[in-house]
């Protein structure tokens, strides 16, 4: 069970703050050589590589709740949670979202091998455990981990509360956001989504940014997007993630 909630609370940490607010929003910059951490780690959750994660997440955000959404409510709950990610509308990476990061061979070679990633886990539990490390630290914690991702594409969109009225149908849910380190916060998130930070409140628990917060003054992360200082929320809708010349340079320079 160690193992369980080792294996759990890692990748968890690499998908929200690895392939959601880095490689999604780009909200920190970092160096190349964590940049591949962060893909990687990220990869051993087996939800598919950086690009295509994070390419039908800023077509998520652009068109929002809408047909054009990936994994929009219209179509029920079991579409959005997780009838997406197994239909084949969806197995490519959206073309034109992810520019910015396809320019760095080594991030579309997990991208394109991402099942090396996971099955390098998965050995290593096997080698750690035996056979209940494989069953119990790696497909059981890779079930979970599945299941509270999805929920914030699914009952964050069902059940809580909204501070922010934003053109969706996005809550805030502090279960989730206990589940998730923090992507439970999920109204908040869409106010402002080229923010790390999505707790805005003090009671309101965001773990990734507590360790994004760590890596900063390590210097190992910089250029950290916080909310304004007076508290005010900046509407960023014009913000599109999916025209790079949108936005600033977030990345590191390729080779």
């Amino acid at each position: 069970m160690v193992l369980c909630l080792v294996t759990y609370w890692g990748r968890m940490f690499f998908i929200t703050a690895g392939y959601h607010r880095y490689f999604s929003h780009r909200t920190y910059r970092t160096s190349r050589a964590f940049q591949f951490v962060l893909a990687f780690g990220g990869a051993t959750a087996a939800q598919k590589g950086p690009l295509w994660w994070a390419g039908h997440h800023r077509i998520h955000h652009r068109y929002t709740d809408t047909a054009e959404d990936p994994h929009t409510p219209l179509k029920g709950f079991w579409w959005s949670h997780v009838g997406w990610i197994l239909s084949k509308d969806t197995k490519d990476q959206p073309a034109s979202t992810m520019k910015d990061f396809a320019a760095f061979p080594e991030i579309r070679f997990i991208s394109k091998h991402d099942w090396i990633a996971p099955w390098t886990l998965a050995i290593a539990c096997f080698v750690i455990g035996g056979l209940p490390g494989l069953l119990i630290g790696f497909f059981l914690s890779t079930v979970l981990l599945w299941h509270s991702t999805f929920m914030i594409n699914s009952l964050a969109h069902v059940f809580g509360s909204r501070r922010f009225d934003t053109e969706d149908t996005s809550r805030n849910n502090p279960v989730l956001a206990v589940l998730t380190m923090g992507e439970g916060w999920h109204n908040n998130h869409h106010r402002q989504a080229h923010v790390a930070r999505q707790g805005l409140k003090w009671w309101e628990i965001d773990l990734t940014w507590y360790v994004l917060v760590a890596l900063e003054k390590l210097h190992i992360i910089w250029g950290v997007r916080r909310p304004r200082p007076d508290g005010q929320i900046v509407d960023d809708h014009d913000i599109d993630l999916t025209d790079p010349a949108t936005v600033d340079e977030r990345t590191t320079t390729p080779a």
